[in-house]
């Protein structure tokens, strides 16, 4: 049975991957939490509120549906995104997509989030490469982000920025 999963984006040049290979990356130290995720199960993008690097003005969103198509496995050659190197993948197919930089504000549902058991610490369950969600939870971001997501090949190419310097 398929399970469905918030995949955590802290950074604008992993975004910009993922969104254009449709494809996903683990840090080494996530291995074993990434390898619960399997073909066929539901994927949602979440981006942080540092992705674009001013948590000031951005909100965390949910900005993408998709599904895993294979196996997370090592890859052959880690990713480097800023200072992490990231050793393991699977590939995505992305069934909708958000706008750039729009998309789904994730605290404004935590109160109705059971894998958030305590509004007022949510964000702590943020700070790592994947999280779980209940089949209700899934079903509530589903009905929400639904509507904001258009198809894939209509805003992928926004995605698709010059990356800016460190």
């Amino acid at each position: 049975m398929s399970s469905a999963h918030l995949l955590i984006i802290g950074d604008r040049a992993a975004l910009r991957w993922v969104a254009t290979q449709q494809r996903m990356a683990f840090p080494s130290g996530r291995a074993k939490a990434a390898r619960t995720l399997e073909e066929g199960d539901e994927i949602f993008l979440y981006t942080t509120r540092g992705c674009f690097r001013n948590p000031t003005r951005d909100l965390g969103r949910v900005i993408a549906r998709a599904s895993v198509t294979t196996p997370v496995r090592a890859l052959d050659e880690p990713l480097v995104f800023g200072d992490r190197s990231f050793t393991e993948g699977c590939r995505l197919e992305v069934s909708g997509l958000a706008p750039f930089r729009d998309g789904l504000v994730l605290r404004d549902l935590v109160p109705r989030l059971s894998v958030f058991p305590d509004p007022a610490t949510w964000s702590v369950r943020m700070r790592r490469a994947s999280l779980e969600l209940p089949p209700g939870d899934a079903d509530l971001v589903r009905t929400e982000l639904d509507p904001l997501l258009r198809p894939y090949n209509e805003v992928a190419d926004a995605y698709h920025w010059e990356p800016a310097p460190p």
